[in-house]
């Protein structure tokens, strides 16, 4: 399992309406093959900064089966007009414990 999270910043004034258009896009990701769950969050010191944490199969089923596919075009079609700056996304794997 991959762990995706993107660090959002939104435009202030703007965060309504980006949630609004997340509420509408999110189906586009759970559609994808490879898709597991997904999670957005919003900033409570900071309100106009969001994180989105998206698990995925792997690394290749969010950029080949998602980022390469019509889905995401549309997604940042919803979500993009909102953006202050690009998204910074990274992807993580957990780390084993012994319990």
């Amino acid at each position: 399992m991959v762990l995706e999270v993107a660090l959002i910043d939104i435009r202030p004034g703007e965060e309504e309406a980006f949630t609004a258009a997340y509420q509408k896009a999110h189906t586009l990701v759970r559609g994808t093959p490879g898709f597991r769950s997904i999670r957005m969050t919003r900033g409570i010191e900071s309100p106009s900064r969001f994180v989105l944490l998206v698990e995925w199969d792997s690394v290749e089923a969010h950029l080949d089966n998602f980022r390469a596919s019509d889905r995401f075009t549309q997604w940042r079609g919803h979500i993009g007009p909102y953006f202050a700056s690009p998204p910074v996304v990274e992807h993580f794997t957990d780390i084993p414990t012994d319990a």
